[in-house]
């Protein structure tokens, strides 16, 4: 039932992953509620990071963590429009597209890990519903929220530093073309999940198809990777679905943007088909199993991070709360010292044991010395 060849050699490669799967479900298994919390936690921000980063955002991992916490105290729905005003004032104005993106992007990835298994059947009406909650405080998104496109909109890829660009895959046309394409591939995929165990197969074939199709104006990108994390939430395999939650699988396709984007383009030869067999959807398989293999590296790395703050010193904790608390700006020994009220002293030894754990990077020398946090 999948429009292309699963090759001996993909078949062998999706073994060993899922085999790399059940190392990690064992482990996660022994862990207590609190590191995996923390864990998920961390795939979380670093997924609305890489994601809108892809997509040409600018916030960082850190300033995302700190955004993340304050509306995650308030817990509304409301509570970023509310409190907009005080994330664009800290964060600066000139990110406001940015902001908008990641909570937007935020709100839908809440959903899609909260209710993942109530979206089974999948529907055109989840897959715009989504779209809504991604788009919803996209104020120049106007009428094209949860609705499909009505004009043409290409994959582009453009390079900031020269101000080139050039075209991935020219998109299916908006329409009635559009709208069989979607309703032909979420009936696809409601038929494979209930017959193939190949989850992974499934959703990079989703995903592509999905991107291929570009069924909405703006989001489709952020939209297609938060589709392929739903599928394996929704895999038939205990072990896959269990595991998700704690990978930052759009961390390494950000680190990897330039394949993504020349896989994307190999695949299709540049052009939506509308028999998905025409795809070679293979290769972008086997850019996906690599970049699992990176997430679930990932997990003792976020482990070893929390078992890390777990042994700081009461002193170093409430230094790196400030830094927490301003994640825009590196802060000075001496701003440090006014804010928490402790000794120069203590400040600087707290400076080295974090800058050794990592939690802040130092910039500069001698006065000029400054520290600001890594997520």
């Amino acid at each position: 039932m999948f429009s292309f060849e699963l090759s001996l050699e993909l078949v062998q490669q999706l073994h060993q992953l899922n085999n790399a799967f059940a190392k990690s479900y064992a482990l996660l298994s022994n862990y207590s509620d609190d590191l995996k919390a923390a864990i998920h936690r961390y795939a979380k921000i670093s997924i609305i990071g890489a994601s809108t980063r892809i997509e040409n955002a600018v916030l960082t991992d850190s300033e995302i963590d700190w955004l993340d916490t304050l509306l995650t105290k308030d817990g509304k729905p409301s509570a970023f429009l509310a409190k907009k005003a005080l994330i664009e004032n800290k964060l600066h104005k000139d990110k406001e597209r940015s902001i908008e993106e990641v909570a937007g992007c935020r709100a839908m990835l809440e959903l899609i890990y909260d209710q993942s298994t109530s979206f089974v059947p999948l529907t055109e009406t989840i897959i715009r519903g989504l779209h809504q909650e991604l788009m919803r405080y996209y104020q120049k998104a106007g009428l094209c929220v949860g609705r499909y496109k009505n004009q043409s909109n290409s994959v582009v890829e453009i390079n900031h530093q020269t101000g080139e660009s050039h075209i991935i895959f020219e998109t299916t046309e908006a329409g009635p073309l559009t709208e069989v394409a979607m309703n032909d591939l979420i009936s696809w995929y409601n038929k494979i999940n209930l017959l193939e165990p190949r989850s992974i197969a499934i959703a990079s074939e989703l995903t592509y198809r999905f991107l291929a199709i570009h069924p909405f104006q703006d989001g489709n990108g952020r939209l297609g990777r938060g589709l392929f994390l739903l599928a394996l939430l929704q895999s038939q395999d205990k072990i896959v679905s269990e595991v998700v939650p704690y990978l930052a699988i759009d961390r390494h396709i950000e680190r990897k943007k330039s394949d993504y984007y020349y896989v994307l383009n190999r695949c299709s030869e540049g052009k939506y088909q509308r028999d998905p067999k025409n795809y070679h959807i293979e290769y972008f398989l086997q850019f996906i199993i690599k970049v699992l293999f990176h997430a679930l590296e990932d997990i003792e790395v976020y482990k070893k991070r929390f078992n890390a703050y777990q042994l700081l010193s009461e002193s170093a904790r409430k230094i790196l709360a400030c830094f927490k608390e301003y994640p825009e700006i590196r802060l000075s020994r001496q701003q440090l010292v006014k804010m928490t009220r402790l000794p120069m002293r203590t400040v600087t030894y707290s400076l080295v044991a974090l800058s050794k754990k990592q939690f802040i990077q130092k910039y500069g020398q001698g006065a000029g010395v400054r520290y600001q946090l890594i997520f």
